[in-house]
């Protein structure tokens, strides 16, 4: 009886074993996809998506549909999960010449194979597409179109160092394809948030490129950096941000024009673009990340915020 109880205990303690390591093994493998898609960088974009949202059910025409909002959000995860993905894929050798990128990327590191981040770019491709279809015809025809251009920019720095403008560009179809999600109609006002969002990301990719400037002119890769140089082409992520601000100016100028709401977020919005420029100078790129994520990131949320709120509750 004895001998019983004791190979039954062992059997458990074995499986509650087998079930800790597997449930390591699944959290180690969710956290290196999040990893490879770098979902905190989600916070760029994201308040953008849901600013055109708002902008779409704040017209007396269209109600709120949670639906509506979850299909939004869908889009923009399973599109921006198959853009980063890829781009991960595309760039695998470069990232294992790369200094900067060998040891802590997901592919060269081997904690994720290059067939597996490649399956898993078909998955979210299909996803955001099945995720378009139930939003409405219209966003599903698009629905290539866009694949189209945030597949594409991996293969940009290749042959343009037009790269940043081009992932601005993928980045930028989030505030009129949410609109487009509810409305099903093109219109100026998302647009021209759209075109904020382009100018602001070129600008603020330029900065993060100067990190590997050197290595690019090696492998003989293009980007603003190595056309420019590092002081030339932090002048012109300046002149991106000038033209950055200079649309949120005028889009406050002809719809928020009472609005303090408005424009205490584009002051802070603008603050923050200045800022970055500070942080990074031609001869001291130590604050290059501080500048990317953290002041962009906070940029990107205090505005969508205030914008939301504006547009929904004042």
């Amino acid at each position: 009886m004895m001998l019983a109880f004791c190979s039954f205990y062992n059997k458990i303690r074995n499986l509650r074993q087998f079930d800790f390591v597997f449930l390591h093994q699944r959290k180690s493998m969710l956290k290196n996809y999040l990893s490879l898609i770098k979902f905190s960088h989600t916070i760029f974009a994201l308040p953008f998506a849901l600013i055109g949202f708002c902008l779409a059910i704040s017209q007396e025409t269209y109600a709120f549909s949670w639906l509506k909002l979850l299909g939004v959000i869908l889009c923009m995860v399973f599109a921006r999960s198959a853009a980063m993905a890829f781009n991960r894929y595309i760039d695998k050798d470069v990232d294992t010449a790369n200094p900067r990128t060998a040891s802590v990327r997901e592919i060269p590191n081997g904690s994720i194979k290059a067939k597996s981040a490649l399956l898993f770019v078909a998955i979210n491709s299909l996803f955001f597409m099945g995720a378009s279809y139930l939003l409405n015809t219209l966003c599903f025809m698009l629905s290539p179109i866009a694949l189209l251009v945030i597949l594409g920019y991996s293969y940009t720095k290749r042959f343009t160092a037009l790269c940043h403008l081009v992932l601005g560009l993928g980045l930028s179809l989030s505030p009129i394809g949410a609109y487009l999600a509810v409305t099903a109609e093109f219109d100026l006002l998302p647009l021209l948030f759209s075109m904020v969002v382009l100018f602001w990301v070129s600008g603020f990719d330029i900065i993060y490129a100067l990190q590997d400037e050197s290595f690019d002119k090696e492998y003989k890769l293009h980007s603003i950096p190595v056309l420019l140089g590092k002081k030339k082409a932090l002048l012109l992520s300046r002149v991106l941000h000038f033209i950055t601000a200079g649309l949120i100016i005028f889009i406050g100028w002809d719809y928020f024009t009472e609005s303090i709401v408005f424009w205490i977020a584009s002051a802070l919005f603008i603050a923050l673009l200045l800022n970055q420029h500070r942080l990074v100078k031609p001869d001291d790129l130590s604050k290059v990340n501080l500048a990317f994520f953290t002041n962009n990131g906070i940029a990107s949320v205090l505005f969508g915020i205030l914008i939301i709120v504006e547009l929904l509750f004042l």
